[in-house]
């Protein structure tokens, strides 16, 4: 019987786990075996520099997931690379399935994180990081993207939104929308029309991202008339959703209709007591390493006053 699994190894997972372990919880974490198509570690391990987490002036994505992991072991949290396949959260002790194991838990962390929606494009996996990104907040400011056109593949609020993010620093932003208008709310499609260095480019479809060692161009499709033509661009950002990664729960947690886990507000306390969720898996709007951070200190914190208050 453990006193508290969390699930996931992002940094609300090894801020939770560390918290956690520093209160003598002895907490188990399981770090998922590339879960979700993205190593233990979660999104910043397919992240090259990060210049926004706080006591670092740049460092490498995967690098910072690492000393997280070393700083959670070091506290005495214990980790097993095992992906979570389902729960039972009907009744406390809460069970837990993985690596055919079955394990049991007074408390419940979720720190399962979203995955940035891909398109597949040929080109895609070669060009990875190399130009092509799903966070132009993490990335839009590095070096690699200043002065250059690039393009957002989006329509709706967020791909505004990274869209003026990356007037900040692109000569030129080219937006592609698939239809022939934006999803976005009227206040942001006004955003984008005013912007002198947006330009929105209606009924395009991207086919293939070009580039040998980075990305320099995007072949395109236009919707209507089916001509293709090139782009040529110096990056690519994704702006098409997040898939929060919530199918091992089966439906026994509340959800909101993108899939997000429901948190009551200012708490990480889902609809089930004592199990608790941090970070990506809860949160559409900030998405953000340091955020995930915060959630998962405040998960561990909820979920020490909760074992303290409910001795079995």
């Amino acid at each position: 019987m453990e006193n508290l699994i969390i699930i996931g190894s992002g940094p609300a997972g090894h801020t939770a786990a560390i918290y956690a372990a520093r209160a003598k919880l002895n907490p188990l974490m399981f770090e998922g075996a590339f879960a979700a198509g993205v190593a233990a570690g979660g999104q910043l391990t397919t992240t090259t520099e990060v210049e926004n987490f706080p006591g670092f002036l740049s460092i490498q994505g995967p690098v910072l997931m690492d000393q997280m992991r070393r700083q959670s072991l070091h506290c005495g949290a214990r980790i097993l690379t095992e992906t979570v396949d389902k729960v039972d959260v009907s009744q406390r002790p809460f069970k837990v399935w993985a690596g055919a194991q079955e394990y049991q838990a007074r408390a419940l962390i979720i720190a399962t994180g979203a995955t940035a929606k891909r398109m597949n494009l040929p080109g895609e996996d070669r060009l990875w990081q190399k130009g092509i990104s799903a966070c132009a907040v993490c990335d839009g400011g590095l070096p690699f993207f200043r002065n250059k056109v690039l393009a957002v593949v989006g329509g709706g609020d967020s791909a505004v939104e990274e869209s003026t993010y990356l007037t900040k620093f692109a000569s030129k932003v080219l937006m592609l929308v698939r239809r022939d208008v934006l999803r976005a709310s009227k206040v942001m499609q006004e955003r984008a029309q005013n912007n002198p260095k947006i330009e929105i480019m209606f009924n395009t479809l991207p086919v293939e991202i070009l580039g040998e060692k980075s990305v320099s161009g995007l072949k395109i499709k236009n919707a209507m008339t089916k001509a293709e033509s090139t782009l040529d661009i110096g990056g690519l950002f994704y702006a098409i959703g997040h898939l929060p990664n919530t199918s091992f729960l089966g439906g026994q947690l509340a959800l909101d209709e993108a899939g997000y886990i429901k948190t009551q507000p200012g708490t990480t306390q889902t609809n089930v007591e004592g199990v608790f969720a941090a970070g990506d898996v809860q949160d559409k709007r900030y998405r953000q390493a340091v955020t995930s951070a915060g959630t998962g200190c405040m998960a561990a914190l909820e979920a020490e006053h909760f074992l303290s208050t409910h001795s079995h």
